[in-house]
């Protein structure tokens, strides 16, 4: 146990003080990040809501994904960017853990949004005559909310293990926000089993997910390669690419971040920043700019809007 136990009211997060002189330079590079990040997600929605041809599972997939994506990144950029610009960077314990529940309820909800995204592929290709009955509207959105339960269930179990007891001083969050191994460090209870816990159940939700998608992109590999036309393969391939990029920097990055052996050393609040930033800035990029049923959705938008300017 240790001694210096105590009721704290908040936490102070230490982030990026480590570098003074470049927490100017940081907040512009992370707000040009932000803003784009936001936009794509949000066309990817609005264009899924407005075209009637974009009504289809794997874009009904899509949208859930951008949807959870945009929570994700509002629950921990905003605070970033404030912290940035000013010196007394503090969290309530209360709002540490509503931020840490939110974080990593959105992270497990992405990566089971991610899985569903193969498995429909995997029907699209491998069974095609099934597919219009197995994945229908409704199937997909029980499967979408079935995804927000399993990841915030998980998340409500990880913060509640962490926050059950007090937590001791000092109250330096070596972090930019509540991570949960940042956190569980505090904690006046025994934190390295908490900290062993909490993290191999993260760490088995990462793995499963990642293993089942590549199950389904095996069998898709298989069905692929039996296709007699080279066009037919491209057109099959052309349905995955985007899909596949995306689940290799999704969780190639939270990989680094909840693999990465205590001991190995470095500075965790840089190591965060690829998962945080850069995965949620790449992924509406990746999913709009190699569709062309999202473009041809964009131009008919534009149209439109041009037509009632006239």
């Amino acid at each position: 146990m240790k001694i210096n136990q105590t009721v704290l009211e908040e936490f102070i997060l230490v982030g990026f003080s480590v570098y003074p002189h470049a927490q100017t330079f940081l907040f512009v590079v992370f707000f040009c990040l932000y803003l784009p990040t936001l936009t794509g997600n949000l066309a990817i929605m609005g264009l899924t809501w407005v075209d009637r041809r974009l009504h289809t599972p794997m874009y009904l997939f899509l949208s859930a994904l951008s949807f959870s994506e945009t929570c994700y990144t509002l629950t921990i950029i905003p605070k970033m960017l404030a912290d940035l610009l000013v010196k007394y960077r503090s969290i309530s314990v209360i709002g540490c853990g509503l931020q840490m529940s939110s974080f990593l309820g959105l992270g497990g909800t992405n990566c089971f949004i991610l899985t569903l995204m193969g498995f429909d592929r995997f029907l699209a290709i491998c069974n095609p005559l099934r597919y219009p009955l197995l994945m229908t509207n409704m199937a997909c959105g029980k499967l979408v909310v079935s995804s927000w339960v399993a990841g915030f269930f998980i998340s409500v179990t990880e913060t509640g293990m962490i926050f059950r007891g007090s937590f001791c001083c000092p109250n330096l969050v070596k972090h930019f926000f509540c991570h949960m191994r940042a956190i569980v460090r505090l904690s006046c209870l025994d934190s390295k089993f908490t900290e062993f816990i909490v993290t191999a159940i993260s760490v088995s939700g990462l793995i499963g997910t990642f293993l089942l998608i590549i199950l389904t992109y095996v069998f898709i590999l298989s069905t692929v390669l039996r296709i007699p036309s080279a066009e037919g393969k491209q057109k099959a391939f052309s349905t995955c690419a985007s899909h596949l990029t995306v689940v290799i920097i999704h969780f190639g990055f939270a990989s680094i971040v909840y693999l990465k052996p205590e001991a190995s050393g470095g500075d965790d609040t840089l190591i965060a920043i690829p998962y945080t930033v850069i995965t949620p800035f790449l992924s509406p990029l990746i999913f709009t700019l190699r569709n062309k049923d999202m473009k041809n959705a964009f131009r008919k938008v534009l149209g439109k809007t041009n037509s009632l300017n006239k």
